[in-house]
């Protein structure tokens, strides 16, 4: 119950309106659920252990049951298929941010960053989807517990880089990087992959943001389902 209330009190009570406030909300909510994974994990190690063998293998299964149940019919529920970014996460539309924003040489390096970023963390998420699925429930929060380790230096790497290409633009230049933002995000909500569920494709079509930072940030919030 603590937990899944320190989860809740880190939710943003007011809509982040540019691309650098709403990747600092969802730095935020993933460090929330690192701790919530922290509070959870000894006393789920201490009851796990004080079962019996037979008991272990009915909760072992019991948990397996849960996650065929969370899984759309006719896909995987293996992690290693499940994991990682979608097709056209790491697709920037750089002609039209060229067409729109006209950056200076300045601004054309600080976006050169903010791209090789952005692949950074795109590896980091994959990375993080490497190995065998865990099987008891202990062992399966400390995957989970790693993984949003790993979400959150992805976040990181990428929030560095977009403070400081947005911190270069205009007014007018900001307004129109945002403006790029929620058609290419669109575009990719509109193509739904085999292996995410429906009820996860609605969650993420709700938080739509901008350039491939949005696919990332969709990415996150799938994984963290």
């Amino acid at each position: 119950m603590k937990a899944a209330q320190d989860i809740k009190a880190a939710c943003p009570t007011q809509p982040a309106l540019t691309a650098p406030a709403r990747l600092a909300a969802m730095q935020q909510r993933i460090e929330a659920m690192i701790t919530a994974v922290g509070t959870v994990q000894s006393p789920l190690q201490k009851f796990y252990d004080l079962l019996n063998d037979d008991q272990k293998t009915k909760l072992n299964a019991l948990g397996q049951d849960q996650r065929r149940g969370k899984t759309a019919p006719g896909t995987s529920n293996s992690v290693a298929q499940n994991c990682g970014p979608q097709a056209g996460v790491t697709q920037w539309p750089a002609a039209e941010i060229e067409a729109r924003l006209h950056p200076t040489e300045a601004q054309r390096a600080s976006l050169a960053a903010l791209q090789d970023a952005s692949a950074k963390a795109a590896d980091m998420l994959m990375s993080s989807c490497q190995g065998g699925d865990a099987i008891t429930p202990p062992a399966r929060l400390e995957a989970a517990g790693k993984r949003l380790d790993n979400m959150l230096q992805a976040v990181k790497t990428v929030h560095t880089a977009l403070d400081d290409f947005y911190g270069k633009l205009s007014d007018e230049q900001k307004a129109q990087f945002e403006a790029i933002g929620p058609r290419h995000t669109a575009a990719l909500s509109d193509q739904p992959t085999s292996d995410q569920p429906a009820t996860a494709q609605a969650r993420v079509h709700h938080h739509r943001h901008h350039v491939n930072i949005a696919g990332l940030i969709r990415h996150f919030i799938w994984l963290a389902r």
